[in-house]
């Protein structure tokens, strides 16, 4: 039969599960999207070509 952990090694524990988890909410929040490739000016958006028509 197993013996019983100390209540200070459970608390110790679950702190330390604590700080793992919000270690990794962290650097997971941290890690943003690539950056964007520089767009194709020959691929811009249709209302990019409409507007630029009415100044032409």
């Amino acid at each position: 039969m197993q013996e019983r952990t100390s209540t200070t090694e459970r608390y110790t524990r679950g702190f330390a599960a604590a700080v793992v988890a919000v270690a990794t909410l962290i650097l997971a929040a941290n890690a943003g999207p690539a950056p964007a490739a520089v767009p194709d000016p020959d691929r811009r958006p249709a209302q990019d070509v409409i507007s630029q028509q009415g100044h032409g």
